[in-house]
């Protein structure tokens, strides 16, 4: 079940209780229920505050409300637990297939993954001063809202330097200037200090992004290092690396699976000894074999970055390769949550125009991707198992998060670094 399915799970339950009389509500029901990950003192996969909104209109305190709304969820196939917390959040616990089915709608909506119709219906009309960084907010704000169904109109108070257009990719603003002053929302965040367009299209842009619009920018050359200090490289190169794992998984002959990753299992197969020397006490036994993260299959000039600094030992899925210690699965749960807040992160990034949100989201799918990808491939004699193919998938949809996140802020996602 994925968010935006179990945001409309909520609103079924909500539906049901008042139809059969056990919340008596006068106000119109809510159109559409948030869910997101639980917060301090929270449980479960998600949470909601859908029995806060509702216990004004139902007479009722908001506990009184969540446990009304309790069984109704429980009763929903793919909810596994429903625990009420605090004043009266719902913390909601999904069933093992769960993230199956998280990555497997994100590989078949691609970078459209998040992309809704919260907005639509609503003309929204952006003006900007004349001033690159706010004309920049203003072409992102624009992609971010027509991504939630939004109709944008935008206008600028002079026209655009021919530089806006050619080096940091700004789309044509339209002619907007009829509309009246009270129905423009104005794209004001604080100008930036420099130039940015030495720095090209997609540094500039991050750097006058990725700061919340009350901030100052920093425009300087930190940007186009590519090193582990810098986000929009670690973004990119993330994106990268999982084009270059789908790329060597098909020379190994298999493709990404949804599928569930159990933890990596004890070995079960004995080392052959070797033809002639004994082992003694002083002998020591054969060593783990380990590989660095950054020597993958395919040639690549990727620089090392993050975990793939340090080497890794082979990951075992039940079948390990003679003289090979398996190594713990890794920790999927943060990139999993990551993808799942997805589609809420481009629903506020598009209701408060701030596409800072959407940068700083991406820089954390990036960092949670980072530690699965050395998993991702069998080593040396193993053989592609269930569990490499699904963490092939979980990695290809991390990608596609990324393109489509980057791709909403006018940035390039190239395949290659």
């Amino acid at each position: 079940m994925t968010p935006v399915e179990l945001s409309r799970t909520v609103l079924r339950a909500v539906r049901r209780a008042v139809d059969e009389g056990e919340l008596d509500v006068a106000a119109p029901l809510p159109e559409r229920v948030v869910v997101a990950p639980p917060g301090p003192g929270g449980c479960g996969d998600y949470a909601t505050n859908v029995a806060l909104q509702l216990a004004r209109p139902a007479g009722q305190p908001p506990r009184r409300v969540a446990e009304i709304l309790r069984p109704h969820l429980l009763r929903t196939g793919g909810i596994a637990d429903v625990v009420v917390t605090g004043p009266g959040f719902l913390n909601i616990s999904l069933g093992s297939t769960a993230p199956v089915a998280l990555v497997r709608e994100i590989l078949r909506s691609g970078p459209r993954y998040g992309h809704g119709d919260s907005l639509a219906g609503q003309v929204v009309r952006l003006h900007a001063p004349h001033e690159v960084r706010a004309v920049v907010h203003l072409d992102a704000l624009a992609r971010i809202l027509r991504s939630q169904g939004a109709l944008v109109r935008t206008s600028c108070a002079g026209p655009l330097e021919p530089d806006w257009a050619t080096v940091l990719g700004v789309r044509t603003v339209d002619d907007d200037t009829g509309a009246s002053e009270s129905g423009r929302v104005a794209v004001r965040p604080v100008p930036a200090p420099a130039d940015p367009l030495p720095l090209g299209r997609d540094a500039a842009r991050w750097a006058l992004l990725r700061p919340a619009p009350h901030d100052r920018p920093r425009i300087c050359d930190d940007h186009l290092v590519q090193r582990e200090g810098n986000p929009l490289f670690r973004v990119r190169y993330a994106h990268a690396r999982t084009r270059a794992l789908l790329r060597n998984a098909a020379d190994l002959g298999f493709g990404p699976e949804p599928g569930a990753m159990p933890p990596a299992l004890p070995s079960t197969r004995t080392p052959e000894p070797g033809p002639a020397a004994p082992v003694t006490a002083s002998t020591p036994g054969p060593e783990p074999r380990s590989v660095p993260l950054a020597t993958t299959p395919e040639p690549t000039d990727l620089p090392a970055v993050g975990p793939a600094t340090a080497a890794v030992t082979a990951p075992n899925d039940g079948f390990a390769a003679p003289g090979v210690q398996p190594l713990p699965a890794p920790d999927v749960q943060p990139l999993l949550q990551a993808l799942a807040d997805h589609p809420r992160v481009l629903a506020a990034a598009a209701a408060h125009r701030a596409p800072d949100r959407l940068a700083r989201h991406l820089v954390t799918v990036a960092d949670a991707t980072l530690p699965l990808l050395p998993a991702v491939l069998p080593l040396g004699e193993e053989k592609p198992s269930a569990a490499h193919r699904a963490r092939l998938a979980l990695a290809d949809a991390a990608g596609a998060v990324l393109a489509g996140g980057l791709s909403l802020l006018g940035i390039d996602a190239p395949d290659h670094l």
